[in-house]
């Protein structure tokens, strides 16, 4: 019996340290290694759907950034079998062509588990601690998905890159429509009726490589705010069959315009 009361004592202490060091919030990774340009800017095309005339108006007024590339950096909180981690990221985008993932769960604010993904030249790549996947299909459809769904982050590449075009649905909604190898993919996108701001995106994705079929991913947009490189929004990522986030995403920096051309093909932060 002694025996039994051990193990269950040390059962329950080691959950209860494994509870406390997913309390602990990481610290930001170190500064990207490059630094960002001066932008050009052109005038927001007219025949826009009014809400998202109203949006670009807003957030930009009568001119947009050209952004060509972003590295978006922040901390976060991914759920991971279940379990919710804290975790701290860098995206690298070449814009609306190739992007890197690299997330970084912690425990006690020390690295527990690092994933590097990879959409370049349209193929996907993620190593993750369970192995790598690559040469999918399905996931190079989610990821050209996420390409153009985390444009959120520098949205006027869905008017400045002439291979995306708006369609109107209603006062609130319209449907962004983006390219896919010889085919185009559409996101839903809800706009919020008394601010204009951008509120959600809405796509049919594959989750991973073994999906048989589509299922509804949700990107929400939870909070809009002034920063020295323009207005960003933190954002929360569901599967609607989950019902709840899997990952919350709250950036904490901006690069724009920088060259990512090696970086983006890079691993690590």
């Amino acid at each position: 019996m002694r025996i039994i009361y051990a193990v269950l004592i040390a059962v329950v202490g080691s959950a209860g340290l494994a509870w406390a060091g997913l309390r602990v919030r990481p610290s930001p990774l170190a500064p990207a290694s490059v630094e960002g340009e001066e932008w050009s800017t052109m005038p927001v095309p007219s025949g826009l759907p009014a809400p998202v005339a109203r949006f670009y108006a807003d957030l930009y007024g009568d001119e947009v950034p050209v952004i060509t590339s972003a590295v978006i950096s922040g901390r976060a909180t991914v759920r991971i079998a279940g379990v919710t981690m804290p975790a701290r990221f860098r995206f690298t985008h070449r814009a609306g062509h190739d992007y890197r993932h690299y997330i970084e769960t912690t425990l006690f604010g020390l690295p527990a588990f690092k994933v590097n993904e990879h959409y370049l030249d349209g193929q996907a790549r993620m190593a993750l601690p369970t192995g790598v996947i690559k040469d999918s299909a399905r996931v190079d459809q989610a990821a050209n998905l996420a390409l153009w769904a985390e444009a959120l982050w520098f949205p006027s590449v869905w008017i400045t890159d002439d291979r995306v075009r708006w369609e109107p649905v209603d006062e609130v909604t319209s449907v962004l429509i983006v390219p896919f190898r010889d085919m185009d993919e559409t996101i839903v996108v809800r706009f919020d009726a008394n601010t204009g701001r951008l509120r959600y995106l809405e796509a049919m994705r594959y989750r991973d490589a073994n999906d048989r079929q589509k299922r509804l991913w949700i990107g929400e947009a939870l909070s809009w705010r002034s920063s020295p490189e323009g207005s960003v929004a933190d954002a929360a990522l569901t599967w609607f069959d989950e019902g709840t986030p899997w990952a919350v995403f709250h950036i904490e920096s901006v690069v724009y315009n920088a060259d990512v051309s090696e970086y983006v093909r890079q691993d690590g932060p």
